[in-house]
């Protein structure tokens, strides 16, 4: 049931997104698209819920309670900074504007660019952990082996883009040198 719900929140999320842009530009009416924009939180919340009352009617802890963890870590973490992005296309494609800007390819800006993803990656681990943690305590006695194996998945994910982000720093790539060609 948990999963299909975690389906159901990633449908909702992509359908309110794609309402929300195409009232915006399309039919021009921004209230009602700050509206629906403003209904995505609503998608973790009732998933918060849900889980919490399928905890506290007797379910035993399960990978699909962490997945749900994962799930709303990750939504808090990048769904506005997903949103954002994605507006900046849809004014660029629907409505005329300028295309957004891209992320900086190389040097150092490109490791400050990596390293505040990996803030967004630390915050989503963060949130997922105590949640998690909340869980454990909330059902007490019992097996929580699967919840715990969920705070480390979410720790590693967090080691693993620490480490890649670290990279950029270490050995920043290096813009392409263009040689000019002389045809004389």
């Amino acid at each position: 049931m948990i999963v299909g719900l975690i389906v159901a929140c990633e449908a909702g999320f992509w359908l309110l997104l794609a309402a929300g842009l195409a009232v915006r530009y399309l039919l021009r009416l921004r209230r009602t698209s700050v509206a629906l924009l403003l209904c995505e939180p609503l998608l973790e919340v009732v998933l918060f819920v849900v889980t919490a009352i399928d905890l506290r009617n007797g379910a035993e802890p399960s990978w699909e309670h962490g997945l749900a963890a994962l799930y709303i870590g990750f939504t808090v973490a990048y769904g506005h900074y997903t949103i954002r992005w994605l507006d900046g296309h849809a004014a660029h494609r629907l409505a005329g504007g300028l295309p957004p800007p891209k992320p900086p390819r190389f040097g150092m800006p490109r490791a400050a660019h990596e390293g505040r993803l990996w803030l967004r990656t630390l915050l989503a681990a963060a949130v997922a952990c105590a949640l998690l943690q909340g869980a454990i305590w909330f059902v007490g006695v019992g097996d929580t082996s699967s919840l715990r194996a969920f705070q480390w998945v979410a720790l590693r994910a967090v080691g693993i883009h620490g480490l890649i982000a670290l990279t950029y720093v270490l050995r920043p790539k290096r813009a392409p040198v263009t040689q000019g060609r002389s045809d004389g």
